[in-house]
């Protein structure tokens, strides 16, 4: 679908510009574009790079078993329904930890097999489960300590300061997941059964 959307705006974007006599500035736009998108991307790879190799670093120190330790009680706490030993609730806690630490490159794959793994418990496979809907909303939502990517974008456009954010994020990240949340348990109480009237 969000193909088809992209397709729409080009063509749109091509007809009026030939309506209108303007077909080389899309053309120009388009090249500015790409240049940008390299440059972005290679000044995000430096980081990113740099990151993922921290996070490898925790990973090995044991830092990234520690932290989901510490993610555990609330992992139950938001997955009841997923059993205690189950592989998605080790993929989970490690697509938590990621995102925490701003690794949202690092986070999707163990999202990815974390929904693999709840789509194996959910009873009607053409339906989402409660506990994939959860953990979509906590993965778009999550608490994030270090804006990594952001951070790059903005040295790579040669910000005076580029973590500077990190304090706004952090509070607009926790705000963020704490309203995924509040909507999540709504909706699963909303939509719960009613228990049938006794007498």
């Amino acid at each position: 679908m969000v193909n088809w959307i992209w397709l729409f705006f080009i063509v749109v974007g091509f007809g009026v510009a030939a309506f209108n006599g303007n077909i080389e500035t899309v053309t120009q736009a388009a090249f500015d574009g790409a240049k940008s998108g390299v440059t972005v991307c290679f000044g995000l790879i430096s980081v990113l790079v740099f990151w993922m190799g921290m996070m490898r670093i925790a990973e090995d120190a044991g830092l990234l078993s520690k932290l989901a330790r510490l993610l555990q009680p609330a992992v139950r706490f938001l997955f009841p329904s997923v059993p205690k030993n189950h592989p998605a609730i080790g993929y989970i806690m490690s697509n938590m930890s990621a995102n925490i630490l701003g690794l949202g490159n690092a986070a999707t794959p163990m999202g990815i097999k974390a929904m693999q793994e709840l789509q194996k418990l959910n009873p009607d496979k053409d339906t989402a489960s409660t506990a994939m809907c959860t953990l979509l909303a906590l993965n778009t939502s999550s608490i994030t300590l270090i804006p990594t990517t952001l951070i790059a974008i903005r040295m790579n456009y040669n910000s005076l300061n580029p973590a500077e954010i990190v304090g706004t994020t952090l509070i607009a990240t926790i705000i963020s997941t704490a309203a995924a949340i509040f909507v999540d348990r709504w909706y699963r109480r909303s939509r719960s059964p009613i228990p049938p009237l006794k007498g």
